[in-house]
């Protein structure tokens, strides 16, 4: 009897809720710590990033007028079904990040752990960020965070923290959901294959197109078009301490964006990260009778 042929995975790109092939038509070689072939990726275009930007921009509006509450259920989804995809993401870490098998488990597991703590922040970070202010004069002074917009981020690239491509994604992700962003993340280059399988989990969940657009490739090349672009509203650099990362804020500076700079490692779950990227809103408020 004849063995049959594996079917092998079509890595793609997740823009807009839909997995479309770069519009250059390039892909590159995704292989083992050892050399060995594992998948090809594709290699997104300036184009393939404007589309994303084009897509995160057209979320901004439904899903920052979601209910914290709502925002927050859907998030919960996300660690649900990476749980029960648990087993693909200690495959894909081991094979493509050269993890052991504990260590591989040790990520998935705390990559789940980090999308149920960002959940559990978001009906509770406003009480935490926003304050009502102290005034002299009949009124009510309330300060309360908005989401800012479209962040784009650079993730982790794993090299030399030791991440295999999930849990520094994850890291970056999920605290700029938190509040109502939406973004585009250029997953790490040299560990591509568990970023697509994580657009495969968010487009079977209840997250709306376009909230969240993954490109891989390289960060070197489609970075620049991301701090330069006009309708981006925020930039984080974690995974860009190897590149030209003052030139990126310099670029981000000519339209105003905040910039996260880079950080060694994964990032800790924090709320001083969720807060980062929030634009405080201050109102005024008579109170009794004039």
């Amino acid at each position: 009897m004849t063995a049959r042929l594996a079917v092998p995975k079509t890595y793609k790109l997740y823009i807009g809720g839909a997995f479309p092939r770069s519009e250059s038509g390039r892909t590159y070689e995704v292989v083992t710590r050892k050399g060995d072939f594992l998948a090809n990726a594709a290699r997104a275009s300036r184009k393939d990033a404007r589309d994303a930007v084009v897509a995160a921009r057209a979320a901004v509006s439904g899903w920052s007028g979601a209910t914290a509450y709502n925002r927050g259920q859907v998030l919960y989804r996300i660690a649900e079904l990476l749980e029960g995809r648990r087993a693909q993401f200690v495959d894909e870490l081991r094979r493509g990040s050269g993890l052991t098998e504990a260590q591989a488990n040790r990520e998935v597991d705390t990559a789940i752990d980090v999308w149920v703590w960002y959940a559990g922040w978001a009906d509770k970070y406003l009480q935490v960020t926003g304050n009502g202010n102290a005034v002299s004069g009949p009124y009510f002074n309330i300060s309360t965070p908005e989401p800012t917009g479209v962040v784009a981020i650079v993730a982790p690239q794993g090299s030399a923290s030791g991440d295999g491509g999930l849990l520094g994604l994850v890291s970056v992700v999920a605290p700029a959901l938190v509040s109502g962003n939406t973004v585009v993340v250029i997953a790490s280059e040299a560990a591509p294959l568990p970023a697509i399988s994580l657009a495969e989990v968010l487009a079977t969940s209840d997250v709306p197109g376009g909230v969240v657009n993954i490109l891989t490739g390289s960060p070197a090349e489609i970075a620049p078009w991301l701090a330069s672009h006009a309708d981006v509203n925020a930039l984080d650099l974690a995974g860009a301490s190897d590149l030209d990362w003052v030139d990126l804020q310099v670029a981000a500076a000519d339209t105003l964006k905040r910039v996260l700079p880079p950080e060694p490692g994964v990032p800790a779950p924090s709320v001083e990260r969720i807060q980062f990227f929030t634009e405080t809103k201050t109102v005024w408020h008579p109170k009794g009778i004039i």
